[in-house]
């Protein structure tokens, strides 16, 4: 929808702020978020007005790719609850959420500094993913397959910091995988 009119976009418009949303993912997460609106509008193929027609600021378009990415992680996250067991839900919905906070902390970072409250514009996404992670995390555990001294905070706190560890590895598949597997092996019953 135009926000300004309150009618949904044209169907050109409608790609055309996908495909700006796409690019600017790729780029943001690839290059860091220093890249200019301007090549970002570039990439996209169309012109930087029509970038601001939908992202009226820099911070806009930052905001949008992360809400974005929360809502697509929310979606994929209840797909694999609908699909597969509750631990290889969790520890795959775990494992997502590593892989996709990359550039999470510079996103936020150039959001405070101008001035947006990142969690506020993104707190609805956060809350219903936490919500999933809950329920995810009790059905494993009622399920035998998760310990049940580990509590919704701890998990968060643990994505947290193995997010953290990743970007240490980011060169290395084999071992971000063997960090995977320590702390699914440390979320197991002993």
């Amino acid at each position: 929808m135009s926000a300004a009119e309150g009618r949904p976009l044209r169907a050109d418009a409608a790609r055309n702020r996908a495909r700006l949303l796409d690019v600017a993912t790729e780029v943001f997460t690839t290059r860091g978020v220093g890249v200019p609106t301007e090549e970002i509008a570039r990439t996209a193929g169309v012109g930087v007005g029509t970038l601001f027609r939908h992202f009226p600021t820099k911070e806009a378009l930052l905001e949008a790719v992360m809400v974005r990415r929360l809502e697509e992680i929310a979606a994929q996250t209840a797909r694999l609850a609908a699909e597969t067991k509750p631990s290889q839900a969790l520890f795959a919905c775990f494992q997502l959420i590593v892989e996709q906070s990359a550039g999470k902390n510079e996103f936020v970072q150039a959001l405070a500094t101008a001035g947006v409250d990142a969690h506020a514009a993104l707190q609805d996404s956060t809350e219903m993913i936490q919500g999933q992670l809950a329920a995810l995390l009790g059905q494993a555990q009622r399920s035998g397959a998760v310990r049940t001294d580990f509590g919704l905070p701890e998990l968060l706190a643990l994505l947290a910091g193995t997010s953290t560890t990743m970007e240490h590895l980011e060169a290395n598949p084999e071992a971000r995988q063997r960090i995977f597997n320590v702390v699914f092996d440390g979320l197991r019953p002993h």
